[in-house]
């Protein structure tokens, strides 16, 4: 078969939360879905706020016609503008409908911004644990990802950042509340990311833009506040989707937007909607657009993802995981009792449970669980996880 040899080894390598995803199902035809309890995939099953049905109801009596047809390629510039404003209200900077590219999700936006800045063989910066596909968003595009590891805390080592800094790094990506670790990076974190970030450009007179992904940027708990990347930092572009705000991941909408006091604004933003149009994007969803516009200051329940993530916490610390409390979007990453993390998830599996292995994030010896699932789903994964523990000599 005609497959790229390059694409043949990615498909090899390719993340391991779709491979959890489909032995799931497989186990559900094997043993009954009741019998199932799949942690595997970040697929909210909350559904959309009331806000959302309400708007997608008003739209269908009102839209006016040719709102189907093709709009400039970065976006119906109404949205961006209420996409700008929301921005500006929570930063503080003058964001404009100029400086926002309505996107195919953030996974379209980070492809784009990647294919305008990369030339080959530059460096792309990520910090574990990172979403897998971070890996491939880069190769796709010619550049290399350079990993950089964390601490116990999951806060990103900043010193390990500056030694793996070179001539050739275009990108840092920061991706707060993290996936997989459930990690909100602390103001002083940011501060001193961006002032490392200009330190080390002015150094090898060079531009290193900070890519910040925010799709759980508004699930955080305990009224914790979010330190704005683009506050620190002028280079900083902003990549986000309402998959998981406005719990939509299958409608594939989200936006870019460049930090308006950056003095070549507007240069990436051209550069963003041209590789937009030509990876194949060419426009977000016309229906999505006209929605999301009035919905830039509604998100989901979080309370509810902190009641599981109470709960989720409360049972694995008791069964003797060691296990960070997550401050945001909807997954743990507790540490594996053995050194393996595969034998904890393939005994995990033989009592119906689906997590997925940390070597999948950069981060083998850990496991994530994610909790965007019914209640029933937790409390019937509960004693998978207790037997597990005991097995593999967790100490409570």
């Amino acid at each position: 078969m005609a497959i790229a040899s390059q694409i043949k080894q990615y498909m090899a390598d390719s993340s391991w939360i779709r491979r959890m995803f489909e032995l799931g199902i497989a186990m559900k035809r094997e043993r009954g879905e009741e019998n199932v309890f799949d942690l595997s995939l970040g697929n909210p099953v909350m559904e959309p706020p009331p806000e959302f049905m309400a708007e997608m109801r008003r739209l269908l009596d009102e839209l006016p016609a040719g709102s189907h047809r093709y709009m400039p390629n970065a976006g119906y510039v109404e949205t961006r503008a209420a996409v700008a404003s929301a921005l500006a209200e929570e930063t503080g900077l003058a964001y404009g409908a100029q400086h926002v590219l309505m996107t195919v999700g953030a996974g379209g936006g980070i492809n784009a911004v990647l294919h305008a800045l990369c030339e080959p063989d530059d460096e792309v910066v990520i910090f574990a644990p990172f979403f897998a596909e971070y890996l491939f968003y880069a190769v796709n595009h010619g550049a290399k990802s350079v990993a950089v590891g964390c601490g116990a805390d999951f806060t990103p080592d900043l010193a390990e950042l500056e030694a793996k800094i070179t001539p050739r790094t275009k990108v840092v990506m920061v991706n707060s509340p993290n996936n997989p670790s459930g990690r909100v990076y602390p103001d002083t974190f940011i501060r001193d990311l961006g002032a490392l970030l200009q330190r080390k450009g002015h150094e090898l007179e060079t531009e290193i833009y900070l890519l910040s992904d925010e799709p759980y940027r508004k699930i955080i708990f305990d009224d914790q506040p979010y330190p704005f990347p683009q506050l620190a930092y002028d280079k900083t572009i902003t990549v986000t989707s309402h998959s998981k705000d406005l719990a939509l991941p299958g409608e594939r909408i989200g936006y870019v937007a460049v930090h308006p006091d950056y003095e070549g604004a507007a240069e990436l933003m051209d550069a963003f909607v041209f590789c937009n149009r030509v990876l194949g994007f060419v426009n977000a969803p016309a229906m999505m657009q006209h929605v999301v516009r009035a919905l830039q200051h509604v998100t989901v329940d979080v309370s509810d993802y902190q009641r599981k993530r109470d709960y989720l916490y409360g049972v694995l610390t008791e069964a003797g995981y060691e296990v960070f409390k997550p401050e945001g979007a909807f997954y743990m990453f507790p540490k594996s009792p053995v050194e393996d993390e595969m034998v904890l998830v393939e005994a995990l599996q033989r009592h119906g449970v689906l997590v997925v292995p940390g070597r999948g994030f950069g981060m083998p010896g850990y496991f994530r669980i994610s909790y965007c699932v019914d209640q029933h789903v937790l409390e019937g994964a509960v004693p998978g996880f207790q037997a597990v523990a005991k097995e593999l000599g967790a100490s409570s």
